[in-house]
């Protein structure tokens, strides 16, 4: 059985801030998103991730465009 979705959600890819390539696909809610801004001045991105490329840890900000 195919799960249930979860809403309306947003595939995005993520880019290394400092080298600049692209990683790492994910999905986020676009509607708890805007939430989270409007009640908590919380953002999801950028995230630290992992750069296969600088070989460190270093944040991840959403790319306009999947590659």
């Amino acid at each position: 059985m195919a799960k249930k979705k979860k809403g309306p959600r947003q595939t995005t890819g993520l880019k290394c801030s400092e080298c600049g390539t692209f990683n790492y696909v994910t999905q986020f809610n676009k509607v708890n998103e805007q939430l989270k801004e409007q009640t908590k001045n919380e953002k999801t991105f950028p995230l630290n991730k992992y750069c296969n490329v600088c070989r460190k840890h270093t944040s991840h900000k959403v790319a306009k465009k999947l590659k």
